[in-house]
């Protein structure tokens, strides 16, 4: 026996929706992490770039541990082209969700 049927999961889910766009359009006051003067956003922008620069770092030794070899060694002793592609694919996935994640 069915809990649900599809029309009313389809108007419950219409339901929802419709609550959630409602609360999207309602004008908020921007607070929290949005700058008021240009040393402090400069300030932000230097807080950020560090934390994006380490967690790039992180995700790549992670993702050299994750893997057998030593990627770090493959690319610079052995010059493998395709090693480098590699770990800066890794390191420009992490700066991209790095910085989604900053974004908001």
């Amino acid at each position: 026996m069915k809990l649900f049927t599809k029309s009313a999961l389809m108007g419950a889910l219409a339901i929802v929706f419709t609550a959630v766009s409602a609360h999207a359009t309602e004008a908020t006051p921007l607070n929290g992490w949005h700058a008021t003067s240009i040393p402090q956003a400069i300030g932000y922008m230097l807080l950020f770039a560090l934390i994006g620069i380490f967690t790039a770092i992180l995700g790549y030794r992670l993702f050299d541990k994750c893997t057998p070899g030593d990627l770090h060694k493959e690319i610079i002793e052995n010059k493998n082209v395709a090693a480098a592609l590699i770990g800066s694919a890794v390191i420009l996935g992490v700066c991209i969700i790095v910085a989604a994640s900053m974004m908001g």
